[in-house]
């Protein structure tokens, strides 16, 4: 009996990120491609590696099978590495949105980290006018940022445009004209704020800010606990929240574009992780 390592990865892929559509974006392959996958997989053994439901879980012979499938796909990219691009060493210097590195980035970086284990990534979250200015100051090798449309920063990669989406609880936005939107947002700058305010005082509504802060843990936790509404990417919008549509008088919000910036260079590390993150995060 021989593994196929697309399956493996597959396998491995959705049982770390305990969803079958981040396990599709982090192998590039659509969630369908991945359920076939799987299936493969158990047919193969003749054992049932997953319990499905609302909620899936490893069975407990997906648990020992796991550990395998760890080890098989570790082998092959360190494999990989040695004898296919041996030269990547280094350091990469990255910044990225923080709200980026809790919803996309972490699978990624981890399996950048395994494949190309002599390159030091040295990664750090802030505000995308912040990034930016620091990136300009040559404190980046690269950056992801948010913009409000493509051309707003020269030489940048287009990775991917999404819909913007008001989020929290509808009723927000019905009690009224004359009453103000409870708003849970990012301190200025930021893209998604600027986004939302601009959007509100066009429609002429009026609004407060309710709860500010930098990260999207602490924003996400304000909106589940009924403090405001704000504003996120639609595949950035958690499971569990309502994402707000057909209110009467609500705004309407611009789509959003995420570009990667890179200075000119001939760095072999900065190049490949620049190729990495791409292939990853494009749709």
């Amino acid at each position: 009996m021989s593994f196929d390592a697309l399956t493996l990865e597959c396998f491995v892929a959705v049982a770390e990120s305990g969803s079958f559509t981040r396990a599709a974006e982090r192998v590039s392959r659509t969630q369908s491609a991945i359920s076939q996958q799987i299936a493969k997989l158990e047919m193969q053994i003749g054992k049932t590696l997953l319990i499905r439901g609302k909620h899936f879980t490893l069975t407990p012979d997906g648990e020992i099978f796991l550990g395998y499938a760890r080890q098989i796909v570790k082998l092959q990219r360190e494999a990989i590495d040695r004898f296919k691009e041996p030269e990547l060493e280094g350091e990469v210097r990255f910044g990225l949105p923080e709200d980026f590195a809790s919803v996309f980035l972490s699978d990624v970086l981890t399996a950048y980290a395994k494949l190309h284990p002599r390159i030091l990534l040295n990664i750090e979250c802030n505000l995308t006018l912040n990034l930016f200015d620091r990136f300009r100051n040559k404190e980046f090798d690269l950056v992801l940022v948010k913009m409000s449309k493509p051309g707003d920063f020269p030489n940048g990669i287009d990775v991917w445009s999404e819909t913007l989406e008001w989020v929290g609880n509808a009723e927000h936005f019905s009690q009224g004209g004359n009453s103000h939107i409870p708003l849970v947002l990012s301190p200025q700058p930021c893209v998604y704020r600027s986004r939302a305010i601009k959007s509100l005082e066009k429609t002429k509504r009026k609004w407060r800010i309710v709860f500010s802060s930098h990260s999207y843990a602490g924003t996400i936790a304000a909106v589940k606990a009924g403090l405001g509404v704000t504003v996120l990417p639609r595949n950035m919008v958690p499971e569990d929240l309502e994402i707000i549509r057909h209110q009467k008088g609500m705004p309407k919000l611009d789509d959003t574009h995420i570009s990667l910036l890179k200075h000119n260079n001939n760095n072999l590390a900065v190049n490949s992780f620049e190729k990495f993150v791409i292939e990853h995060l494009r749709p």
